[in-house]
C-alpha cells in the first residue's frame, strides 16, 4: 500500500475528525489505532491517519511515539506528514505541540513548519496569531476550564514559543490573502531570521487552501483538520489522486446488534447533549466520586444497562460540571482523577460490547481513546459525516467482528448529536 499523505493525530477523536475531513475532500482514508500490526490488511487508500494518545503524556513519550509513526508513514510513501493537533491548541507550557513539531521537522531534514489550528467550519479561527473559539478568544472560551489542559492564553505565538527550542514566527492574514507567492516570500524571510515554526492566520476556507498548497511542498506541517482540508484539496488539484478503492458506502453496511452511548467529556456541549438525549432514551449519570472510590459504581452501571439495553439504546455518562471536576482534581489530583474516569468508562464500554453492543457512540477525546484501546480495535474505515468533525467509523480487524462507532470530541456536534449518530449507524 502506497499513500500520498500521512498524518499523526494526538488523540483518537481528533484522528477521526481529520479522517472525516480528508474523505470529504476527495481522499480515500483509513484511520489506524497506533502503528498497525503487519498482518493487518488495509484497503487501498490515499491517506492514513495514525491515531495516538500523546496530547497529555510527557513530551519525551510523545516525541518517541510520533517519531515511530512518522517512520512507518514514510516507508509507505507519504511525501508529507501532518501532525494533527486539536483545533483549540490543547497543550501545556511543556508541550506537546512544540516538541513533537520540532522532532518531526528534524527527522525530515529541518526547514520551516506551518502551524495552524484554524478550522472555520467548527468556529476555530486565527487572526494576528490569536485563536478564537466560536468568536471568543481562547482564554475566554470554555477551554479556560478544560479539565486536563486549561488554556489561558489566546496568543499562539507565545504559547508555542514556551514549548519550543527555536524561534516562532507569524504569517498574518494580509500576507495569506495576497496568495502563495507572498506567503513563500514571508516564509523565506522568517527562515533567514532563524524561525523554524510559523503560526499562520486563517479565517476562511480559502486561507486554508493557500496554506495547504504551500505546506504540501514541505515535508511536515502541524495543524487541525482545517489544514488537512487545505492539504487534501491541494493533492486533488495536483492530479495525483486516482478513483476507486475504499468508499464511505463501504463503512455503513449494517452490523446489527445493540446500541449504546458512553460519555466522559465534561464540555458544555456534551453536557447539553446529554440533557437532550434524556428526553428520548434512558440516561444513567454516574457519580464521579464513587467512580474514584472503587468498582461498585461500574458494576451498578453495567447492571443498569443490562436491564434496559435490549429495549433500545442506553446512555451512561461520567460527565460532570466544571466545578465538580475541579473539586475532584483538588482532592485526588488532575492526572489520577482523569485516569480513573477514563478507565471506568472504558471498562463499561467493553462490557457493553461483550453484551452485544455493535453500535457505540463515545463522547470525549480521552474517553474515546481509552475505550478503543480496551476494545483493541486496530483500524477504522471512514464513513459519512454525522456532524462537522465526526464521521461514522467501521472497525477493521477487531476481534468482536464488525462494529460501527462514533468518537466525538467533547465540544463537537449539535444538541441532538446522540440521536443523529445512532440514526446513521444501522
Amino acid at each position: 500500500m502506497a499513500i500520498f499523505l500521512g498524518s499523526i493525530a494526538d488523540d483518537y477523536t481528533g484522528a477521526s475528525d481529520l479522517a472525516n475531513t480528508l474523505t470529504k475532500n476527495g481522499l480515500r482514508t483509513v484511520q489506524t489505532v497506533g502503528i498497525p500490526d503487519p498482518s493487518l490488511a488495509l484497503p487501498d487508500v490515499d491517506a492514513v491517519v495514525v491515531s495516538l494518545k500523546i496530547r497529555s503524556v510527557p513530551a519525551s513519550d510523545a516525541v518517541a511515539a510520533a517519531a515511530s509513526a512518522e517512520r512507518w508513514l514514510r516507508r509507505r510513501g507519504a511525501g508529507h506528514v501532518l501532525y494533527k493537533i486539536c483545533s483549540t491548541f490543547d497543550s501545556t507550557n511543556a508541550g506537546n505541540i512544540g516538541p513533537v513539531t520540532e522532532a518531526l521537522s528534524d527527522a525530515a531534514g529541518g526547514g520551516i513548519v506551518l502551524v495552524t489550528p484554524a478550522f472555520p467550519e467548527t468556529g476555530r479561527t486565527v487572526y494576528l496569531g490569536h485563536l478564537f473559539v466560536g468568536g471568543q478568544p481562547l482564554n475566554e472560551s470554555p477551554l479556560k476550564d478544560h479539565p486536563l489542559n486549561p488554556m489561558h492564553d489566546a496568543n499562539l505565538v507565545r504559547v508555542l514559543t514556551r514549548q519550543s527550542r527555536n524561534a516562532v514566527g507569524l504569517i498574518d492574514l494580509t500576507t495569506i490573502g495576497a496568495g502563495p507567492g507572498a506567503v513563500k516570500a514571508r516564509l523565506d524571510a522568517l527562515r533567514m531570521a532563524g524561525v523554524t515554526a510559523v503560526i499562520a492566520d486563517a479565517i476562511f476556507e480559502r486561507d486554508l487552501e493557500t496554506l495547504g498548497e504551500i505546506a504540501l511542498e514541505t515535508p511536515v506541517s502541524t495543524g487541525a483538520s482545517g489544514l488537512g482540508l487545505g492539504l487534501a484539496r491541494a493533492l486533488v488539484r495536483s492530479g495525483r489522486i486516482s478513483s476507486g478503492g475504499a468508499t464511505t458506502a463501504d463503512a455503513i453496511r449494517p452490523v446489527g446488534g445493540l446500541s449504546a452511548i458512553v460519555a466522559g467529556s465534561c464540555s458544555k456541549a456534551t453536557l447539553h447533549q446529554l440533557d437532550v438525549a434524556e428526553r428520548s432514551m434512558p440516561v444513567l449519570r454516574l457519580d464521579p466520586e464513587r467512580l474514584l472510590a472503587g468498582p461498585d459504581e461500574i458494576a451498578t452501571a453495567i447492571s443498569w444497562a443490562g436491564d434496559r439495553i435490549s429495549a433500545g439504546p442506553v446512555v451512561i455518562a461520567a460527565s460532570a460540571a466544571p466545578e465538580t471536576v475541579s473539586r475532584l482534581q483538588s482532592l485526588h489530583g488532575r492526572e489520577a482523577s482523569g485516569h480513573a474516569i477514563e478507565t471506568a468508562t472504558s471498562i463499561i464500554a467493553a462490557e457493553l460490547v461483550e453484551r452485544g453492543v455493535r453500535r457505540l457512540v463515545v463522547a470525549g477525546g480521552e474517553t474515546s481513546g481509552a475505550a478503543v484501546d480496551r476494545l483493541a480495535i486496530p483500524a477504522f474505515l471512514i464513513g459519512p459525516e454525522i456532524a462537522p468533525g465526526v464521521p461514522v467509523l467501521r472497525t477493521i480487524g477487531n476481534a468482536q467482528g464488525d462494529m460501527l462507532l462514533a468518537l466525538k470530541s467533547g465540544n463537537f456536534g449539535g444538541e441532538d448529536f446522540f440521536t443523529a449518530a445512532l440514526a446513521m449507524m444501522h
